[in-house]
């Protein structure tokens, strides 16, 4: 086990599913929230700390256009992930390729967006992994707006903490609280690693049952 498990590690070796395990060992079974969040860009592991972004519906003019969105991109750091909580809204679309450019040059990796997004296809140009319920082609503007940022937030009944770590995949999106961080990881880290071995038994011509048994992972 070394001693620091960096990003770069963590994007090489581990997946949401492993992180998700890890925490099941620990008591913590709801870390994933049970919608459908699909990836419309990327096709790679996005693992970072959490920006979190509260927004609402609007239907009235903004005196203000997306005054506190801007703020929330601009004030992102490296390996930043901005999760925009919307409570499932597609009223419009939240993020897009303007946001998703100025998100990159503050050293952000991508977004979650419980709500819908747009410009997908420069997304996918961009390589700029998105995460969302659906597609609009509406603007946000007088639609939803960002009432709050840095603020704990709910996805599908699941608590997003500032600088909480997120991993999403093709397999869904897993959140882990700060206060068991290093204990997940290293679980997870000894998981992917006691799979491998259990994998190359397996692979081997050893039976699933005397693997299990041997190895106590599946």
């Amino acid at each position: 086990m070394p001693e620091e498990i960096t990003f770069k590690m963590m994007r090489e070796s581990l997946y949401a599913a492993v992180v998700a395990d890890s925490l099941d060992s620990l008591g913590l079974r709801y870390q994933s929230p049970r919608v459908p969040l699909q990836p419309y860009s990327g096709d790679s592991l996005l693992v970072g700390r959490c920006k979190t972004t509260l927004w609402a519906d609007m239907y009235h003019e903004d005196p203000r256009p997306y005054e506190l969105e801007l703020k929330a991109v601009d004030s992102c750091r490296p390996d930043d992930v901005v999760i925009a909580a919307a409570h499932g809204s597609c009223h419009s679309a939240l993020w897009g390729e303007l946001l998703s450019t100025a998100a990159r040059n503050t050293g952000c990796l991508g977004a979650i967006v419980d709500g819908a997004v747009r410009d997908v296809a420069r997304l996918r140009e961009m390589n700029f992994p998105v995460f969302a319920r659906q597609t609009s082609v509406y603007d946000s503007q007088n639609r939803q707006r960002v009432a709050d940022i840095d603020v704990p937030v709910e996805i599908g009944g699941v608590r997003f903490c500032p600088g909480d770590l997120v991993f999403a995949d093709l397999d869904g999106i897993v959140v882990v609280p700060q206060k068991v961080e290093a204990e997940v990881i290293r679980r997870a880290w000894q998981k992917v690693h006691d799979e491998n071995r259990t994998r190359d038994a397996i692979r081997d011509g050893m039976k699933a049952t005397e693997a299990y048994e041997k190895f106590g992972v599946l």
